[in-house]
């Protein structure tokens, strides 16, 4: 960025003015949503990793269009030789460490894809038998991780359709998120694991080819019969429905157990009022539940067979949940469910619906890292189901934002600013010459350097700078509104910044078009004092309000906030506030009131401002 090298004074010339519902077919001011309703029947081969499922969909269109089509998700064909997400592990810079094997050196490494060296007993596979349109066999074609159906009748606005579908699936071995036999030895992680219904929405269908990033799913039920192997024990979305059928610490244990004959057990789940549906199975699961006050049941189900400090973790982990679960609550808004699981396995941390799974042979800082950021994620990508595909920011930043904050607390750090890490990583990026917007599609960045630090520290960013733009008040205040206003929805970019401006009053569409539209980036710099004459100047291209210290000679310091003009309101402060900015003069000049020792911009350190070295003089 070059700096400007002229300067002109401001023109002051504007004053600163002081100043949870089901949605299965609501329509409120125009927003509108489709909702599913699964039954699922899987018959599980422990053996040779392989299970037959049958499925029912009534799926509602609640569009005001009519559907000739419709999409599923197959996404464990994505763990296939030559499959796109195969492909895309030879191409990317900087490949998933956990996706690939290094053939090179330490020094000059070499990837070699994992999945290209899956044999046919290894890969993962969801193949559609039969599918009918309410009783009627209908045409359709998988297309590597999407099977596309071209309706024998379309779908009318308001109208319901049932499909019925049999398939046959293969568990990949574990590669990522989903698989078998993990590195933990964790048997089976069953995530994205069934014929899952695209999204359609105002923006119309969702069906990008699996390439290991995000999700996005359509609101409903789910009712999950699932026949395994009487040794394992199963957790994950849901509510048991039949606990005393197959026990594993489930079970009334006031009551007797009622174990049917056989080798299998039969588990029935259900789920309502959600996106997604996952569960993981192993025989080596030590299950333990944690009853909170409130009446929500906390599962863990971790392999009994770790080390010692690991299985002192996991039980030290369970009472810290459950204040994580608190503060969440609180601080957003209301846990709507009765259960929630934490379980062992997949390849690192990844949130789903009621549950997460995360792997367990960690330290403690790292366990209840990992947990508090993947249970924030009930509240910023389930309950507040944005497309994470489209914009990971929303969902990975606001987590890590919560997260911070949580941990801050329940950990007793004391830092006066939790999310220091992610402004590091933030102006790592920008120094790299690698960012790219926000708005780039979760699959679609060049690096996943790239792609972590945008969606993880620039997403967090934009929840913390906004403390700094309408103060942390308002923007606490924000969260809540958001939540009570989008739970249960599919909130878009839009409507956090709109609710944002409703809380404070506050002006900010320049905000989100320049932080999650664009790669500018903030710098300001005290250009010179004189006396009591200060004058600051812009020199990155995104304008920003500007708090500002001012030691006095004396030794006394006054604060003052420089609004700007694009905000039409103030910040409610404490601090002297001055005339507005407008955000094309590149300079600022004021005269404060007694002769001045020294200024420093932002002393909080919560503006994302690329040169700290110019902030003081």
């Amino acid at each position: 960025m070059k700096k400007i090298i002229y300067s002109i004074s401001l023109l002051l010339m504007v004053s600163c003015a002081s100043t949870a519902q089901k949605t299965t077919s609501v329509k409120k001011d125009n927003y509108w949503q489709q909702h599913v309703d699964y039954t699922m029947d899987i018959d599980m081969d422990v053996n040779n990793y392989q299970y037959k499922g049958k499925q029912t969909l009534v799926y509602t269109n609640n569009s005001p269009d009519v559907l000739d089509k419709v999409f599923y998700h197959l996404y464990f064909n994505a763990f296939q030789p030559n499959s796109q997400m195969d492909a895309r592990l030879h191409t990317i810079q900087d490949p998933d460490g956990r996706m690939v094997n290094n053939i090179g050196t330490k020094e000059q490494p070499k990837f070699e894809s994992r999945i290209a060296k899956l044999n046919p007993s290894e890969i993962g596979f969801i193949k559609v038998n039969s599918l009918k349109q309410n009783g009627t066999e209908v045409k359709h074609e998988t297309v590597g991780t999407v099977l596309e159906v071209a309706l024998n009748k379309p779908i009318q606005p308001g109208e319901s359709v049932t499909f019925t579908m049999d398939f046959d699936g293969q568990v990949p071995l574990q590669i990522r998120r989903s698989g078998r036999n993990s590195r933990e030895g964790v048997a089976l992680s069953m995530t994205q694991w069934y014929p899952k219904m695209a999204e359609y929405d105002f923006e119309g269908w969702h069906t990008s080819p699996y390439i290991a990033r995000e999700f996005h799913g359509v609101w409903g039920d789910f009712d999950v019969t699932l026949h395994i192997d009487k040794n394992y024990v199963v957790g994950g979305t849901g509510k048991l429905q039949n606990p005393q059928e197959v026990g594993h610490g489930y079970e009334d244990t006031t009551k007797a157990l009622k174990l049917p004959s056989g080798d299998k057990l039969t588990w029935n789940f259900k789920g309502e009022n959600i996106h997604d549906f996952t569960w993981a199975a192993d025989p080596e699961y030590q299950h333990d539940v944690f009853k909170m006050d409130n009446g929500i049941d906390l599962h863990f189900l971790y392999k009994k067979t770790m080390e010692e400090q690991f299985l002192e973790g996991w039980k030290k982990l369970q009472p810290k949940t459950a204040e994580l679960m608190k503060y969440y609550s609180e601080h957003v808004g209301p846990y709507p469910y009765k259960q929630y699981s934490v379980i062992q396995g997949g390849d690192g941390g990844m949130e789903y619906a009621q549950c997460t799974l995360i792997t367990g042979q960690r330290s403690w800082g790292s366990l209840f890292g990992v947990t508090a950021h993947e249970m924030a994620h009930t509240w910023f990508q389930f309950l507040l189901a944005s497309n994470e595909s489209k914009h990971p920011w929303m969902d990975e930043g606001f987590t890590t934002y919560i997260s911070n904050k949580a941990e801050n607390i329940i950990l007793g750090e004391g830092k006066a600013n939790p999310h220091e890490g992610s402004y590091r990583g933030y102006r790592y990026v920008v120094n790299s010459g690698l960012e790219e917007p926000l708005t780039t599609h979760a699959d679609r960045y060049e690096r996943n350097m790239a792609y972590g630090i945008a969606s993880y520290s620039k997403g967090n960013i934009f929840l913390s700078q906004l403390e700094y733009i309408i103060g942390a008040d308002n923007v606490a205040k924000t969260l809540k509104k958001y939540f009570d206003d989008f739970a249960f929805k599919h909130p878009t970019p839009n409507d956090i910044k709109r609710t944002a401006e409703k809380v404070s009053g506050i002006h900010l569409d320049w905000y989100l078009n320049e932080w999650t539209q664009t790669t500018h980036t903030i710098d300001y710099g005290v250009k010179s004092v004189n006396d009591k004459e200060i004058t600051l100047e812009r020199i990155g291209a995104m304008p920003m309000p500007i708090d500002l210290e001012v030691t006095y000679t004396d030794g006394s310091k006054e604060q003052f906030n420089i609004p700007l003009e694009m905000m039409r309101e103030c910040k409610q402060t404490k601090a002297t506030t001055l005339k507005d900015w407008g955000w094309a003069y590149p300079t600022y000049t004021f005269a404060a009131a007694k002769s001045v020792q020294s200024v420093q911009i932002d002393p909080s350190g919560l503006m994302a401002d690329v040169n700290l070295e110019n902030n003081k003089k």
